[in-house]
């Protein structure tokens, strides 16, 4: 028995408080694009980001954009995943597509470099042929002859066509060699065998089968107008549908769905209708997984341990983290009860970013530490902010969060932070004639619950005392921020939505006024709770 009795410890740190001023900011003109970094990799002394693929190189201080990839600085693409290896990189594209249920992730493409981010060709999604006009026109019910037919083992089967883009965003991708393997959820796992050129599905067990292989014959069974049919669909059946990809150091690979963990010896390799796979899927044991839906998949550098996160389907499932050092025989659970995202590593600290919060554990996650709020001098990550993603560079370790960008080169004692910089004169690379500002405040309209904080940025000309208040539309006082001497340059005023008696303020329109060496800026805030 394997399971792990996992200790966290909360540190107990003093808030940062809403009321103050940071600062000072320097301007940068090569920004990142936005705050919220889902995607994160790292090779060498290069990380690259999503969603606009960009770049730091050596922990500069500019952040380089794409010039030749025009699908993702000038067109609907933003990066889902990347896989990167010596001047390679991959970057799976989606795109947030309308739909009568809302706006939905969907497949767009892929970028390929081979001269580290120089020059890029992009592949188009791989797409089903559309139906032919007859079956587009029937009113009949099902009709098999109009599915894809594909062979497993020598055996004919059904698989449903599709030729839409909408749910399959490649949500993870590796490569080895001229191999690419992306996983992009209602399309599967999808095979290159030579560098993206052309694409060809993985076919993938039955949820209810542990073990698949060309000798025997299998059922994904779906019911369709009352009827039951032997049709690969991932509709029905949620290993079809998949979240995370690796290719261990033993070219394994590892598949994660929403059902599970599905590993291969030889899908690197074998034609696609000789994939064999062991499927493991959450079963209550103590040295089992702690739930189905497998997210992200990582091997431990030098140990060949591989780690995966767990996210609940149905109950008694439990999120957490869960390893294995034997191949996926027997599992070692970890952090149970967190909702990670993504997993790295660093001289044998573990890092695990969740949505509550970062994680670090020196003692190969036998306890863990949950970082304080991450801040560095001039800067800081709001506290509620979620953390998407993790990579590590040859001296730092990279964090993605929904509020920037946070790096350490001391294990998490101390952090640098990224985030956009839009300049109060002279825009930035992403909008460059843009008016220039004396000051602004983002996000506008302000929402204490949904952004926690708003902030007021603008510049200090010369060293003196710097007041900064927020006043009601009567011009009533609501709170001061600041009022102190700083020396010049450019700072932001942070502020929380609640008045000096710490009450949440009304919905409705406020005035902030910043006054420094006798003159007076000010700007609006709308707070629309």
């Amino acid at each position: 028995m394997k399971k792990l009795f996992t200790a966290v410890l909360f540190l107990a740190v003093s808030n940062l408080g809403y009321s103050q001023v940071i600062g000072p900011i320097d301007d940068q003109f090569n920004s990142i694009r936005q705050n919220g970094v889902s995607s994160i990799a790292a090779i060498g002394d290069t990380v690259w980001i999503s969603p606009s693929l960009n770049r730091n190189i050596n922990n500069g201080m500019e952040w380089y954009y794409p010039e030749n990839a025009d699908s993702v600085y000038n067109d609907k693409g933003r990066v889902f995943s990347l896989a990167l290896a010596p001047d390679t990189v991959i970057a799976g594209l989606g795109f947030s597509s309308d739909s009568p249920d809302g706006s939905v992730p969907a497949g767009y493409g892929f970028y390929k470099s081979i001269d580290g981010g120089s020059t890029w060709k992009f592949e188009d999604f791989p797409f089903d042929n559309p139906p032919s006009e007859e079956c587009q026109n029937s009113s009949s019910g099902y009709d098999p002859d109009c599915d894809i037919k594909f062979t497993y083992g020598g055996i004919q089967y059904n698989r449903v066509r599709n030729n839409v883009a909408q749910q399959s965003p490649p949500y993870a991708t590796d490569i080895s060699g001229n191999v690419i393997l992306s996983s992009v959820w209602a399309s599967g796992l999808i095979r290159s065998t030579n560098f993206g050129e052309t694409w060809e599905r993985v076919i993938l067990p039955p949820s209810n089968v542990s073990e698949m292989t060309p000798d025997n014959q299998y059922q994904w069974i779906v019911t369709i107008n009352g009827e039951n049919y032997n049709r690969y669909d991932p509709r029905q059946d949620n290993n079809l549908l998949g979240f995370g990809v690796l290719i261990d150091s033993q070219n394994r690979v590892w598949y994660g769905s929403a059902a599970g963990i599905n590993i291969s010896e030889n899908a690197l390799t074998a034609p696609i209708d000789s994939i064999s796979w062991k499927h493991i899927r959450f079963d209550n044991s103590p040295d089992g997984l702690l739930a189905d839906w497998i997210i992200a998949i990582e091997e431990e550098p030098g140990t060949g341990r591989i780690w995966m996160t767990n996210w609940i389907t149905t109950q008694p499932q439990r999120q957490g983290l869960v390893y294995t050092d034997d191949g996926g025989e027997t599992f070692t659970q970890t952090l149970i009860g967190e909702r990670i995202n993504d997993i790295g590593f660093k001289d044998g600290y573990i890092f695990a970013a969740g949505d509550n919060g970062l994680f670090i554990s020196d003692d190969e996650g036998k306890t863990w530490i949950k970082s304080p709020t991450v801040k560095s001098p001039n800067a800081f990550i709001k506290p509620s902010a979620e953390f998407y993603s993790v990579a590590t560079t040859t001296d730092r370790v990279w964090i993605g969060t929904e509020d920037g960008i946070a790096s350490t080169d001391d294990y998490g004692k101390t952090w640098e932070i990224t985030r956009v910089n839009f300049p109060l004169k002279g825009g930035n690379i992403h909008e460059p004639d843009a008016r220039n500002a004396s000051s602004y405040a983002y996000p506008n309209p302000f929402s204490p619950t949904q952004h926690e904080l708003v902030r007021i940025k603008f510049e200090v000309k010369n060293q003196g005392n710097v007041n900064v208040r927020i006043f009601d539309f009567g011009m009533n006082l609501v709170r001061e921020i600041e009022n102190s001497s700083y020396p010049s340059g450019t700072y932001e005023a942070v502020w929380d939505g609640y008045d000096g008696n710490g009450r949440k303020v009304a919905n409705g329109p406020y005035i902030y006024v910043i006054e420094s060496n006798g003159k007076k800026v000010n700007g609006k805030i709308l707070v629309a709770d």
